[in-house]
């Protein structure tokens, strides 16, 4: 999680989504608490990703994403959302690409296609997506890609199919995970 939410000092809310409703609530902090909670799918209920022009990029990336771990047989993968204020030096088209692709890789230019996306953390080798919206900086990345649908966790899914019905829990096939990840992005986006 460190990698996805950094730096951590201005992060306001962090969030793991696995587009289901079954335990999926986390008691918030009291309010000027320390302690920092990572909130789950039903506390980010009436909340919006506001990317603007970068939602199309986000889906389609995401469509690639879970394309992949659902033709590994992977589920049970969390979305992890953070979301910082942007300072006002921040905002506007670039700002924070060229600062940063500039102090990893020397001068790029904005112009590049997609390189908005394509941001990497000081010290860091992996790429880390970065989206700024109009007034939130919102970090993104999919963790937890461990988890194989074999026996046991068929024999899960058909527990918890008895002891939940009609509800959404994580322990499904991974088509029918990545598409319930993918749609719950399409549905938390403008």
């Amino acid at each position: 999680m460190q990698s996805v939410f950094y730096p951590v000092g201005r992060i306001s809310e962090r969030y793991d989504i696995k587009g289901c409703k079954v335990s999926r609530w986390v008691e918030p902090a009291p309010e000027n608490s320390p302690l920092v909670l990572v909130l789950k799918d039903l506390n980010f209920e009436g909340k919006t990703i506001n990317l603007g022009p970068q939602r199309s990029w986000l889906l389609r990336q995401m469509e690639l994403d879970t394309t992949f771990l659902r033709e590994l047989n992977v589920l049970d993968y969390s979305l992890l959302v953070a979301f910082q204020r942007l300072q006002e030096d921040e905002r506007g088209p670039g700002s924070f690409l060229f600062r940063t692709a500039r102090s990893v890789q020397g001068v790029q230019s904005p112009d590049e296609p997609g390189a908005q996306n394509r941001r990497l953390l000081p010290d860091a080798p992996n790429a880390l997506h970065i989206l700024d919206g109009p007034e939130q900086r919102y970090f993104l990345g999919l963790v937890d890609l461990n988890t194989v649908y074999g026996l046991c966790k068929r024999l899960e899914h058909l527990w918890k199919t008895l002891r939940y019905p009609h509800r959404t829990f994580s322990t499904v096939s991974p088509a029918v995970y990545a598409c319930r990840l993918c749609q719950w992005v399409e549905a938390h986006t403008e």
